[in-house]
């Protein structure tokens, strides 16, 4: 039936309907439980401002229109217009707890909704982002009642740790930054970086000792009518960074998988400390990074979550929103195939920077999707 909701069908009307109420009043109740402040964000959000903040997965699925005044989209998130209204109000600490649908667009033939509810709660400042972490996940677990799921979690922080320390060009950490949340990309620019440098230098030598001799202009102009959307000045900025790219000495074998070995971590949050520790031998400046998964363990553990119990996987969270920075998590759906993460969360404290004209807050929240959840529940 084209007027059903996602995993739930008949929920538009009548019981369906009332039953999905019912759970989304328990949602709220429990995210709300350590005290928040309810908040609705408008459906339609500027594009212009919108657009730029999210991943590119979601940029190619936004739903967006334009009037007489300005180019709209129909919200594809929560946590971006809360984070500007709440920048916009001025405050430091705060949380915020929300329900509604979302909208993205999807490839001809999925079976991925357009539409469907998300409930969530975003908590801004504290003193103790471990602390604050921690909260967030509790609380997202709370609202999951009894449902059969696996909590799994990541870090983003200790991701971007590793790119930070490598011994290498401002310019090569912030592309790998910047494809981080692609991984086939990412591992292509780590070679391309390391083991295929000398290779793919040679085979732009002649591109490279032209831009070097000053006729990199020349080279463009005499390349003929350009085809695509970039200009002369573009293109010849992109051969000036090849030339760049050509004069910086490879990454070294042993560095690649250094950064390797981080993403590679996965077992029990307790087992992956380990493996960090370990790992904190051959690059000691993870220690920051090391020492506040740490101490999100010990918050963890004060708030009923066992970190021997919470599954971590050190790439969860490399395909999701970009706007993370930190602590990442899940919830899947236990032998569920056919439904979406049941939650998802992390922080974003970056991304406060962006919306706040420079000034910077502690950020963490997550959502869930309530449809999904009492498909869960209810076994449908």
């Amino acid at each position: 039936m084209v007027g059903d909701r996602p995993h739930l069908p008949g929920a538009r009307l009548g019981a369906g309907l009332d039953r999905l109420d019912a759970e989304v009043a328990r949602v709220m109740a429990r995210l709300g439980a350590g005290g928040a402040e309810r908040v609705e964000p408008a459906v339609l959000q500027p594009a212009a401002v919108m657009l730029d903040l999210y991943g590119e997965d979601i940029r190619a699925r936004a739903f967006v229109t334009r009037d007489d005044r300005a180019e709209m989209m129909l919200r594809p998130d929560f946590t971006v217009p809360i984070v500007q209204l709440h920048m916009e109000r001025g405050l430091d600490a705060a949380a915020y707890v929300y329900c509604g649908p979302v909208w993205r667009r999807q490839e001809a033939g999925s079976i991925r909704p357009r539409e469907y509810l998300q409930a969530g709660i975003e908590i801004f400042g504290g003193t103790d982002p471990a602390v604050a972490d921690a909260e967030a996940l509790a609380r997202l677990r709370a609202a999951l009642g009894d449902a059969p799921v696996d909590l799994v979690c990541g870090d983003m922080g200790l991701v971007l740790a590793a790119i930070d320390a490598l011994p290498t060009s401002a310019a090569r950490k912030a592309a790998l930054r910047r494809h981080v949340w692609r991984p086939a990309r990412f591992h292509a620019l780590l070679q391309r970086f390391g083991a295929r440098h000398g290779e793919i230098t040679s085979n732009r030598a002649e591109v490279i000792t032209a831009v070097r001799a000053g006729r990199g202009g020349t080279l463009v102009a005499e390349a003929g009518v350009a085809v695509g959307l970039r200009g002369f000045d573009e293109i010849l900025a992109r051969l000036e960074r090849l030339a760049e790219e050509a004069a910086t000495p490879p990454l070294a074998a042993e560095t690649v998988a250094g950064l390797e070995a981080v993403l590679a971590v996965r077992g029990d949050c307790l087992s992956a400390l380990a493996q960090f520790t370990e790992i904190l031998r051959d690059m000691p400046a993870l220690d920051p990074a090391v020492d506040r998964f740490a101490a999100r363990l010990t918050a963890l553990r004060a708030v009923g979550i066992p970190p021997q119990d919470l599954r971590f996987e050190a790439g969860f969270g490399r395909t999701t929103l970009e706007y993370y920075d930190g602590f990442v998590f899940g919830a899947e759906a236990r032998g569920r195939p056919d439904l979406p993460m049941v939650a998802t969360g992390g922080r974003y404290d970056a991304l406060t920077a962006v919306l706040g004209g420079g000034r910077i807050l502690p950020a963490v929240g997550g959502i869930l999707r309530p449809e999904a959840l009492l498909a869960l529940r209810e076994g449908a």
